[in-house]
């Protein structure tokens, strides 16, 4: 099994139950996170992980799936939908992995844009939540 596979698998094991020890040792530490809904870029491993763990359990909490996936060399694309309070959320994960299988790159991009509102306002209480203890 390739270093992006290895990645990938133990994504797979996080989506949706954040742990963020265990989340901390599959985001490199220059990583960098592309939010829907925040402008600039989150950097360094401690945001990255903050915003995945968010977004995992913010999405998880909607019968969170993949329905697609393409890999690429060190980048691969999942296709995801969930349900947030009766909005269908659709979207895609862009990950690219580094030579050893840790996440470098982390994009997200969400669909509709109800379903995007509806994410931010999940979120924003997540990470308040998170920040706050």
């Amino acid at each position: 099994m390739n270093a992006t596979a290895r990645g990938l698998a133990q994504w797979h094991t996080l989506a949706t139950a954040p742990d963020p020890e265990r989340l901390a040792g599959l985001v490199a530490e220059d990583a960098v996170f592309h939010s829907p809904v925040v402008h600039t870029p989150q950097e360094g491993c401690q945001l990255v992980v903050a915003y995945l763990s968010a977004a995992a359990a913010t999405l998880g909490q909607g019968q969170f799936r993949y329905v697609r996936e393409i890999v690429d060399g060190r980048d691969a694309m999942l296709e995801f939908t969930c349900i947030l309070d009766d909005i269908h959320v659709n979207g895609v994960d862009i990950i690219r992995f580094d030579e050893a299988g840790k996440i470098e790159d982390f994009k997200v991009m969400i669909r509709p844009i109800k379903a995007v509102n509806k994410v931010w306002e999940m979120m924003a209480a997540q990470l308040e939540r998170a920040s706050a203890s």
